[in-house]
């Protein structure tokens, strides 16, 4: 079977071991860090920091290969366009101007211009395998037990796992739905056209809706047979409990935020500026 993009892989790595809630607090302290900071010094040490993460889970990279391609290709395109609406945007935020080669035009290549897109770069670089840990190393029904933990609705949690585990789902019924489509001779291989592929690929969305549509359906009359929603509280079949661990990866990821804020603002502002 293909690869699946954006599924839980059990494994045993101390990553795995941490509670949903470690996991979902250390993804939001990057995601807030990346998305407030300019300052390339704390986005290098959070690219240390979630490569590190991404190697104590044990997932190898061909495990999550189709989402690694798709990063490049989007970083490869937003850097261009980036370059071909607002190539002065970098100059305008430094306040200098370091011409290295002229094109044509407006389009001069400088110095500040690539800096900034490349900090747009490491930010996507940054979420990428934070991201995938968060999902990859996260049961769906052990997280929506650790979100009731901490006070969330147990109707939003078991929604969040729903979605979750509803995702390899949706993927193994788009290759099953492949495979019957050409084995009625739909064409979708890569010896064929990509306009031809992708016209052909319209004929799996209608019978993927309706499969999900029919799937939903299934899931929803046997939640309301059991009574889902009546009492105020329920019980976890798969609970994990906080451990040292879970509450150190916590406090440290407090202070994580907490410093990388003081740094980023040393200078009255969100952005580090290396050419003043």
């Amino acid at each position: 079977m293909a690869n699946k993009v954006l599924n839980y892989i059990p494994k045993d790595s101390f990553m795995h071991r941490l509670s949903g809630t470690t996991k979902l607090i250390v993804f939001l302290t990057f995601s807030f860090l990346c998305g407030l900071s300019f300052d390339t010094r704390v986005l290098l040490f959070l690219l240390v920091l979630s490569i590190s993460c991404f190697f104590l889970s044990h997932i190898r990279l061909s495990e999550v290969k189709l989402m690694s391609m798709f990063l490049v290709v989007f970083i490869v395109m937003n850097f261009i366009l980036l370059f071909i609406f607002n190539p002065n945007y970098g100059p305008e935020l430094y306040g200098s101007r370091t011409v290295l080669f002229h094109i044509a035009g407006r389009y001069d290549v400088t110095l500040e211009q690539l800096f900034y897109q490349f900090n747009v770069s490491l930010k996507y670089v940054i979420g990428f395998p934070v991201a995938i840990l968060f999902i990859a190393t996260t049961n769906p029904s052990e997280f929506a037990s650790s979100l009731s933990q901490i006070g969330v609705p147990y109707r939003i949690s078991y929604s969040v796992s729903l979605a979750l585990r509803y995702i390899p789902d949706i993927q193994t019924d788009y290759h099953e739905i492949a495979q019957s489509q050409e084995a009625r001779g739909v064409a979708l291989g890569k010896d064929v056209k990509i306009s031809e592929r992708i016209k052909n690929s319209v004929k799996i969305l209608m019978p993927l809706v309706l499969t999900s549509l029919n799937r939903i359906d299934e899931i929803a009359n046997s939640m309301q047979l059991r009574s889902f929603g009546k009492n105020k509280k329920r019980t976890w079949y798969m609970q994990k409990k906080m451990t040292a661990s879970d509450y150190l990866v916590i406090a440290f990821c407090v202070v994580l935020f907490v410093v990388g804020m003081i740094i980023t603002n040393q200078g009255g502002n969100n952005l580090y500026n290396p050419f003043i």
